[in-house]
C-alpha cells in the first residue's frame, strides 16, 4: 500500500502494512482452527493440525511474497512481510492453544 504523501499525520504510519500482514495471518489462523473444529465437532487437541496449519499459512505467506517479486512492478517482497505473517500466525496458534487448555479443564473440571 502506497503511503499518502503529505506531513506524515494521519491515521497510516509507517510499517502499518506490517500490523495488517499481522492482523490478516492471526484472524486466518483462527478461522483455519475454527473450521478444523465444527469439522471434527469436538475440541480434541492434535499437533498434526497445528502443524498443518502452519505449514499451510507458511505456504500462502511465501506464495503471496513470490509473487509480488516475480510478477507485479508495482509491489515488493519483503522478508519483514513474511516475517509478520508468521508472527500473526504463531499469535493465531498460541490463543488456540492457551483456549484449548482453558475449555478443557472447564470440561474435565481440572
Amino acid at each position: 500500500m502506497k503511503m499518502p504523501s503529505g506531513n506524515g499525520h494521519g491515521f497510516f504510519f509507517e510499517g502499518f502494512d506490517k500490523f495488517v500482514h499481522m492482523g490478516f495471518f492471526f484472524v486466518l489462523t483462527i478461522l483455519l482452527f475454527y473450521g478444523k473444529i465444527r469439522h471434527q465437532h469436538n475440541y480434541s487437541f492434535s499437533s498434526l493440525t497445528i502443524f498443518k496449519i502452519i505449514v499451510i499459512t507458511a505456504a500462502l505467506g511465501a506464495g503471496i511474497e513470490m509473487l509480488q517479486l516475480k510478477f507485479f512492478s508495482y509491489r515488493s517482497a519483503e522478508w519483514w512481510d513474511f516475517g509478520c505473517d508468521m508472527i500473526g500466525v504463531f499469535m493465531g496458534v498460541f490463543s488456540y492453544i492457551l483456549l484449548h487448555k482453558s475449555n478443557y479443564n472447564e470440561k474435565t473440571g481440572n
